[in-house]
């Protein structure tokens, strides 16, 4: 553990909360113009945005009750998922399917590897079963990909703002309208920061082009150049454009297999830096989003403050894991001073590495500088950990909002439990119905996966998959289906999974994670926004302070704990008593 790498923590917390207030601001008259006023680009804007109503038949002033909202989000996910399918499964007769990388076309994705990959972009998981540089054509990087990592993105954050809609209103039974929720997001958030941003990232040396692959001969150790068979091809393509979505929507998915630890999809510590702070900067600004509609910023801080807590308790884990270095190598003669640096671009070093995977895992982003499979066993417990706490650690765009709001509700009713009176959040009474409804939101990814991981781990299909035997195996196997349950999709990458078995499971496991979280949670919302608001009195429970954070806090780490300690001891723990010598088989 270093000074720089203590210095540039510190530069990224003050960076992060620089930002998050001025952003949390533009989300207000993004998402409630009514109630906030346009922002400064409606008036440039404006007449493209009424054009878009026009052509989808949308009336912007209409609202939608829950049921109402949820349906056309559904749809809509529908409708993308079978046009991103259609695209993989037929991209060998569209456009730019051959003369680009001068080896050979692409040609279509088998069936369960299109549902795979069209099943992950809706979800915003992203999970990868293939090799995007030697799979996908142009058209499909754009058209299918990048396209969804806008569409994914502004679908969470359009259920947060209506869940957060819900807790603010009294006596109404709508919760905006998704689809002009939809277009004011794509056109004057997502879209205008984009375009900065891949500019900058083609100023640090990213590329966005349509050429042919380069190929050329390589040189030998002589100087002379090396037979044909030495060849190397260089992949090339419209790289910025995806990459900058893909940070700033918490997507993940890479243009490039190794994914941000590519030079070009990463070249420089300062675009290192700049993805990882771009993965968090909406998912904070949310928090001050939420403490503006409700009134009460302290309450907006004190939920930033639990998110931030838990994102620095797992800094400090994994970074002094990954600095202290494999025993085991220390015994032969191996300097444990370098740390563990299996897996890592040196370009980035630990500390770089265990921050970005701290990051990439506490929002459901999943893109990855380094090799997850590669931590040691405490490091790599943290990224698992950190999706299985149900991504609520800032979290992706909008699904770390609307999750940790699940978190705020079971930890103010366990609050009245403990005093003996009526829950209550905000001015309004938490009933029966709002605990099962956050009670079946965080369930329902759970059971998804621990279900999937215990039939894979039993199975042929399942053992064949990862890399390791053991503890590490089993690992691979708990991270993949929390991953996908959890729409990270980061991947302890040891495990093989395109086979038909792993794709259709692991699809189901991202259709569960992300819509029995989102139906339950809008749910919650539509019965909140009908509830009448009463004045907080002194005998409510402050949603502000310390004491509210620290609840919050126990409340996400306990939840997590009971429902997947039991696995966790049988993958990184046991492994990591296993490598500081321990006698314990497996």
């Amino acid at each position: 553990m270093t000074w720089s790498g203590w210095i540039q923590l510190a530069l990224y917390v003050l960076v992060l909360v620089a930002i998050t207030k001025p952003l949390g601001i533009h989300l207000l008259h993004v998402l409630d113009p009514e109630k906030a006023g346009g922002t400064f680009m409606d008036r440039w804007l404006g007449g493209l945005e009424r054009l878009i109503y026009r052509i989808l038949r949308v009336d912007p002033k209409r609202e939608h009750n829950w049921k109402q909202y949820g349906l056309g989000m559904l749809i809509f996910s529908l409708v993308t998922t079978v046009m991103t399918y259609g695209i993989l499964r037929f991209q060998g007769h569209l456009l730019w399917h051959q003369n680009l990388d001068n080896l050979s076309d692409r040609t279509a994705m088998t069936g369960d590897l299109a549902f795979s990959t069209s099943s992950s972009f809706t979800t915003n998981t992203n999970w990868q079963s293939y090799s995007g540089e030697n799979t996908m054509t142009y058209l499909s990087q754009m058209l299918a990909l990048a396209s969804h990592n806008f569409f994914s993105a502004a679908v969470g954050i359009a259920v947060a703002a209506a869940v957060i809609r819900g807790i603010a209103r009294s006596r109404i039974r709508t919760l905006g309208n998704f689809w002009k929720d939809l277009v004011r997001i794509h056109l004057y958030l997502l879209l205008p920061i984009c375009i900065v941003y891949s500019s900058f990232l083609v100023s640090q040396g990213m590329i966005q082009n349509f050429k042919p692959y380069t190929t050329f001969n390589t040189v030998d150790q002589t100087g002379a150049t090396a037979s044909q068979a030495n060849q190397q091809t260089i992949a090339q393509g419209p790289t910025a454009s995806q990459i900058s979505i893909k940070m700033l929507g918490t997507n993940g998915g890479g243009f490039f297999n190794a994914n941000a630890a590519h030079p070009f999809e990463n070249p420089t510590p300062l675009s290192n830096f700049i993805q990882i702070l771009s993965i968090f900067a909406i998912p904070s600004a949310l928090t001050y989003y939420l403490g503006r509609m409700v009134k009460h910023q302290g309450h907006g801080w004190a939920v930033w403050a639990a998110m931030f807590a838990l994102f620095v308790v797992g800094v400090m884990v994994a970074w002094p894991s990954e600095a202290a270095g494999n025993p085991r190598l220390a015994e032969l003669g191996i300097d444990p001073t370098a740390g563990n640096m299996e897996g890592k671009e040196v370009r980035f070093g630990i500390f770089n590495s265990a921050l970005f995977a701290t990051i990439t895992t506490d929002a459901s982003c999943g893109a990855v500088n380094s090799m997850h499979d590669s931590f040691t066993p405490l490091g790599g417990l943290v990224p698992l950990f950190n999706i299985q706490t149900g991504e609520v650690i800032f979290g992706g765009v909008g699904a770390g909002m609307y999750g940790i709001l699940i978190f705020v509700v079971l930890a103010i009713f366990i609050s009245g439990l403990m005093v003996g009176r009526t829950p209550e959040y905000l001015g309004k009474k938490i009933d029966a119905y709002d605990v099962k409804c956050a009670g079946l939101a965080i369930l329902a990814p759970g059971l998804c996966i621990l279900a999937f991981t215990a039939w894979a781990s039993v199975t042929g299909w399942g053992q064949a998959g990862p890399g390791n035997n053991g503890p590490h195996g089993f690992s691979e196997i708990l991270y993949a289906y929390s991953s996908c349950a959890g729409n990270n999709g980061s991947a302890f990458a040891g495990i093989t999974t395109n086979t038909p078995q792993y794709n259709a499971t692991q699809s189901f496991d991202m259709l569960l994670g992300r819509f029995f979280m989102i139906v339950p949670m809008l749910a919650m919302g539509g019965h909140l926004a009908a509830k009448k608001m009463a004045p907080q009195s002194v005998g409510s429970f402050p949603v502000s302070g310390p004491t509210f954070t620290l609840l919050l806090i126990g409340t996400v780490i306990v939840v997590g704990a009971l429902t997947f300690l039991p696995a966790l001891a049988m993958g990184p723990i046991i492994e990591h008593f296993q490598m500081w010598g321990s006698k314990i088989t497996f």
